[in-house]
C-alpha cells in the first residue's frame, strides 16, 4: 500500500484532532478515528488492486516484452495508465504524476470530498458550518503531513544510501532498512507509529 497502515491511523486521528470541535465535531473519537483510516485505507486499496491487475496482464505479455525489447516497468506503466484511464480511477500515487507527496494532488481533492461525505453520513460526525471549508481544512492537513512524511522518507533513503556497501533499492535488505530508518525518522518528530 502506498501508506502504511499505522500512518493511515496517525493521519485519521490528526485530522480529528485538528478540526474537532472547531469544524467537526464527534460522539465517538475512536469510533471516527477509525472510519477516517477505513476510508482512506479502502480508496487506496483500488491503485493497489490496479497494480495486482496490471502485473498479472504482464505475465501473459512476458514473450513479447522479451522479443520486442520492451521494459518491465515501461509496459507496466503502460497497462497502468489503460486501466486509469478506463475505470476513471484517480491515480493516488504522487511520484507517477510529478508531485513530490506520496499522494497526489488530485488524490488529496478526491479524499477530501470523500471525507466530508463520510462526515455527512454518518452519526458519529456533524460538520460545523460550511461543507467547503472543511473540505479545505482536509486538503490544507492532508497536505502539510504529507510534505511532513516526504521529508522524514527522504532522509530515510539519505541513511540507507550512506552506507558504505551497494543496496539495491527494492530488494529485501532496503526495504527493511528504510523501515528502520523511517521509524527513527518519525521518532524524532514525536510520532511512535508501533504506538498509533
Amino acid at each position: 500500500m502506498l501508506l502504511a497502515p499505522e500512518f493511515i491511523d496517525y493521519i485519521a486521528a490528526q485530522l480529528l484532532k485538528r478540526m474537532t470541535p472547531r469544524i467537526i465535531e464527534t460522539s465517538d473519537l475512536g469510533r471516527a478515528a477509525e472510519s477516517i483510516a477505513t476510508l482512506i485505507e479502502d480508496d487506496l486499496a483500488i491503485e493497489d488492486k490496479l497494480n495486482d491487475e496490471a502485473r498479472d496482464l504482464l505475465e501473459q505479455y512476458s514473450e513479447v516484452m522479451r522479443k520486442e525489447g520492451i521494459s518491465y516497468q515501461d509496459m507496466f506503466r503502460k497497462i497502468k495508465n489503460q486501466l486509469i484511464q478506463q475505470r476513471k480511477i484517480i491515480r493516488a500515487s504522487g511520484r507517477d504524476t510529478g508531485d513530490k507527496m506520496k499522494l497526489s494532488r488530485d488524490k488529496i481533492n478526491d479524499l477530501s470530498h470523500k471525507l466530508v461525505q463520510l462526515f455527512k453520513s454518518r452519526r458519529e460526525f456533524r460538520v460545523k458550518g460550511d461543507a467547503n471549508t472543511a473540505r479545505l481544512e482536509i486538503v490544507k492537513i492532508l497536505t502539510e503531513i504529507l510534505q511532513m512524511e516526504d521529508k522524514v522518507d527522504h532522509a530515510a533513503r539519505l541513511k540507507v544510501k550512506t552506507i558504505k556497501r551497494e543496496i539495491t533499492e527494492g530488494g529485501e535488505e532496503w526495504d527493511v532498512l528504510h523501515r528502520r530508518y523511517y521509524a527513527e525518522e518519525m521518532k524524532k518528530l514525536g510520532i511512535d507509529l508501533a504506538k498509533i
